[in-house]
């Protein structure tokens, strides 16, 4: 997946028809198979002291949500190869990464959101501290980011090619 400056989401068509997929079922028996849950904890009782009810419902407040990530992020995607890059570190990419300069303690990770995320390849969230330490650096050059106990690292980059998985 790669962001450009328009927000555009790139997915290939493979992850794009899962999302779709993803989003159908949420919208159509996923919603019917909650309002069922609510319907038949609201026929319990007192909806105060109703433990099913209120997780029923908060079910369906993250299942909403979800939803709108989806909306969201299906109205911004283009299906395709993203634009060819000149080797800058961007999301979508497969980054290659040597920890501190030492060329063989090496890590290759998708820079990518969640919904792109695989057991093909470890992915990397744009916005984690290594994903935007690496971010718009080039290849050959050294990045920096911050550790979760505060202190830094740095990183060089070795390779950054458009992920075609």
């Amino acid at each position: 997946m790669t962001q450009t400056s328009e927000n555009v989401t790139w997915l290939t068509q493979e992850a794009y028809n899962k999302l779709k997929d993803e989003l159908e079922y949420l919208t159509g028996p996923a919603r019917t198979e909650i309002a069922a849950k609510i319907a038949a904890a609201r026929e319990e009782g007192d909806l105060r002291e109703n433990g099913g009810y209120h997780a029923a419902k908060e079910e369906q407040g993250k299942q909403e949500l979800r939803v709108r990530q989806l909306t969201q992020l299906l109205e911004n995607a283009k299906v395709g190869t993203p634009p060819a890059t000149d080797g800058e570190v961007a999301p979508g990419m497969v980054v290659t990464i040597a920890f501190d300069g030492d060329e063989d303690d090496t890590l290759a990770f998708l820079l990518a959101s969640r919904e792109y995320a695989s057991s093909e390849i470890e992915t990397y969230s744009p916005q984690s501290p290594l994903g935007s330490g690496v971010m718009g650096h080039k290849v050959g050059e050294d990045a920096e980011y911050e550790l979760p106990n505060g202190k830094k690292a740095s990183v060089t980059i070795l390779k950054a090619e458009p992920y075609d998985g």
